[in-house]
């Protein structure tokens, strides 16, 4: 049993780092396709929508698939759709091409997502100890080596047509190799005396709404990070170019290295402490870097946002997902979906907020969201009753 749980953690890094992997490579070629295509960066902004759309389908979809069939047979096939339709946008000559491409690379995104860390919940059950936030830790690596790989594509002169067919097929065979050693479905706990059956269960309890909320707030903070750290920067600090791309860097270097390192302080500290002393850390460094009239303090500030929002997300995956062993993929999808809004709602948020305070002001609405979640923490205390 211990060697299967084994092959079963190693497949499942695998599958996020595939995840990462693949989504990298289509934001790396994103100003190509765009040229291609020959639209404007607003008709490319309104396209994206296309793709958290998708992906928010997929989500809800691949969620109450994993419960009733396993999340074994629903991750390769996510994968295949995922790494399938990373071609797609490529081979798209107009505008509603490619956001059909878009739609469809969403969805399969969308899909892999819930039932990967649907799959990574079993595992951790496995493990008895927190295993969750190093499998995001694999997903940022795969970006980073998406980064690296499309660079070096793109200085070669390769089409982009050539390269993500190529990171394609590769997916495909990465999808089949580590298939079979997922971990099978588990079986159905007994039910306590009194309690109702599976089937008569309605609606998402109010937990995971509160839960899904958090999500949404730390998954918003990490979309401004992603989107105004290196603007932050250039436009309130006069950075040179070069310089205030260091900011989205610290803040991505922190985030995968917390991501690797948080298992083990959740396993001494337990989930909701992570949760509270990280997004504590988090307001504390978007704060110094909002306020920092110097270049080396807010790179400092934009570490410390990285470094403390790092393991909350995973905590909140884990915690939908233990909530209810029967409904764990419907569960991790509410939050996962919710979050994921969330993030793209991260630049929607903050652009308007300029139009009436310095970009740098406005960061105190996520501030807010950290302080929050901070307060919010105990939530991920295992409540009486969980299937667990």
């Amino acid at each position: 049993m211990e060697r299967t749980l084994r092959t079963a953690r190693l497949a499942t890094f695998a599958f996020f780092t595939l995840n990462g992997f693949v989504m990298g490579m289509w934001i790396v070629h994103i100003p190509t396709v765009e040229h291609r295509v020959g639209i404007s960066h607003a008709v490319l902004g309104w396209l994206l929508l296309l793709l958290g759309g998708g992906a928010f389908a997929g989500m809800q979809l691949a969620g109450p698939l994993a419960d009733r069939f396993g999340a074994r047979a629903v991750v390769p096939p996510s994968a295949a759709l995922c790494s399938a339709a990373l071609i797609l946008p490529a081979l798209a000559g107009r505008a509603w091409t490619l956001g059909a491409a878009l739609l469809v690379l969403g969805f399969g995104n969308g899909c892999l997502d819930v039932s990967m860390n649907t799959h990574a919940v079993q595992v951790e059950r496995g493990y008895g100890r927190p295993v969750m936030s190093a499998f995001h830790g694999a997903f940022s690596i795969g970006g980073v080596l998406a980064a690296l790989a499309g660079a070096q594509a793109l200085s070669r002169g390769w089409s982009a047509t050539a390269t993500l067919a190529g990171v394609s097929l590769s997916g495909l065979a990465v999808a089949a190799l580590a298939a079979p050693a997922l971990l099978p479905p588990e079986p159905a706990p007994a039910e306590p005396a009194g309690h109702s059956p599976a089937g008569t269960r309605r609606g998402t309890p109010p937990r995971i709404w509160a839960l899904a909320a958090l999500a949404l707030m730390l998954m918003l903070c990490e979309g401004v990070a992603n989107d105004w750290s290196a603007l932050h920067l250039r436009d309130v600090l006069d950075a040179p170019a070069a310089t205030a791309a260091l900011a989205y860097g610290a803040f991505a270097t922190a985030m995968t290295t917390g991501r690797l390192l948080t298992d083990r302080v959740a396993g001494r500290i337990g989930p909701a402490a992570v949760v509270r002393h990280g997004a504590a850390l988090a307001a504390l460094g978007l704060t110094a870097a909002a306020l920092s009239p110097w270049i080396p303090l807010a790179l400092l500030g934009w570490t410390l946002f990285g470094l403390g929002l790092s393991g909350c997300i995973p905590q909140l995956f884990s915690a939908a997902g233990h909530f209810d062993r029967e409904a764990a993929g419907a569960n991790v999808s509410r939050v996962a979906g919710l979050g994921y809004l969330g993030m793209l709602a991260g630049p929607a948020v903050i652009g308007p907020l300029t139009h009436f305070i310095p970009l740098n002001l406005a960061f105190f609405l996520p501030v807010a969201f950290c302080a929050t979640a901070a307060g919010a923490a105990r939530l991920l205390r295992p409540a009486p009753g969980t299937a667990d």
